[in-house]
């Protein structure tokens, strides 16, 4: 286990620099601080542009060799505690900034510099403004890394909070669910054992995958499956009053999505539209591929009479924030009372297993 591990502290909480995304932050930051440094020491001896210029690429240099740095020795950082992992990160910066410095000075020394006049251009005390870039760094460096610790901090906070509705939310399957199918169950045992044995295997199966802890995510073929098993129990209870329509053939099955999504909103439109109608009703659950978006609509019918079954608003919320946290603002859910009918509407990305994990898998 790591040191950092054990310690409660996080391993690593900076960004992964590798990423496209990151790159492109550093660089519109730099690009901004460049534009805000220009403008505050706008001098008449220097042309506007070509300050910002000199500025740019200076400050470009510094950004790009800082996180090239932080992404070839990310795996070394991780295996620190939090506390030298930072001081480690400020003086690989302090060191880039002092090494980038230094070059930029001696460039200005070099014949080619002299000779195209440019020398006015380059700093003179090569020690004083490498000093003088240095305590900036620190700084800056300093006041980022805060940011993303508190960052991380307030991410990770979030994910501690969606994990607790995970076990609010099987606490909740527990009780009434459990009890309803051990019900049906010793009703069945004599008059059909058979049948019996089945609601035996279904149970057992719907509750290891439903109090797992082991996977943040799963397959949406196994969340279809865990689905299923979960309405074959309630069709033993509730017999011909309960029919589900699965539209979901065109669904990619290695798809990734958080566990426990689509059988809370089965639990909830069979407990909150099947059960208060004498005559029951039918759940349909469809699906669609558009692009790289994945939609499931979740809807079921309402009992005419005013007011609806309370206690249906924990599965909704933790699943809106757990599709937050997996697949942030491209997620969406949207619920709501439509005419007769209540409708669940989840979209979001397609993200499939890899290859290499699958064939680990199997």
């Amino acid at each position: 286990m790591r040191r950092a591990a054990s310690q409660g502290e996080p391993a690593l909480y900076l960004p992964d620099f590798c990423s496209p995304g990151a790159t492109l932050a550093i660089v519109l930051i730099v690009e901004l601080t460049a534009l805000i440094l220009t403008l505050a020491r706008q001098s008449v001896l220097v042309d506007f542009w070509t300050d910002l210029v000199r500025t740019s690429l200076f400050l470009l240099w510094i950004g790009l060799a800082s996180a090239g740095l932080l992404c070839v020795l990310r795996t070394r950082l991780e295996r620190m505690a939090a506390a030298p992992a930072s001081a480690a990160v400020m003086g690989l910066c302090c060191a880039v900034v002092v090494a980038v410095s230094l070059a930029v000075a001696y460039l200005g020394r070099t014949r080619m510099v002299i000779d195209s006049g440019g020398a006015e251009l380059f700093p003179h005390d090569a020690g004083r403004f490498a000093l003088r870039n240095a305590w900036i760094g620190l700084i800056i460096s300093g006041l980022a890394l805060r940011y993303f610790y508190v960052s991380h901090h307030w991410r990770r906070s979030i994910e501690l909070r969606a994990a607790a509705r995970v076990h609010a939310l099987q606490a909740r399957i527990r009780p009434h669910f459990l009890f309803n199918s051990m019900n049906t169950i010793a009703a069945l045992t004599r008059s059909n054992p058979a049948r019996a044995e089945q609601a035996v295997q279904d149970l057992a199966d719907l509750f290891r995958a439903s109090l797992s802890d082991k996977r943040d995510t799963i397959t949406l073929a196994e969340e279809l499956e865990v689905a299923r098993t979960y309405q074959r129990m309630e069709q033993l209870r509730l017999g011909g009053r309960l029919a589900v329509e699965w539209q979901t053939a065109t669904l990619p099955p290695q798809a990734l999505v958080p566990g426990l999504m689509i059988q809370p909103l089965l639990e909830n439109a069979i407990y909150h539209g099947i059960e208060p109608r004498a005559e029951g009703g039918t759940v349909t659950v469809t699906g669609e591929v558009n692009g790289d978006l994945i939609t499931i609509v979740v809807r079921n019918p309402l009992d005419p009479a005013p007011g609806l079954r309370e206690g249906n608003r924990l599965a909704l919320a933790n699943i809106r924030e757990r599709l937050s946290l997996m697949y942030g603002e491209r997620a969406l859910m949207k619920s709501g009372r439509f005419d007769a009918e209540y409708i669940v509407t989840l979209r979001f990305p397609l993200i499939e297993r890899p290859a290499a994990a699958l064939a680990q898998s199997a």
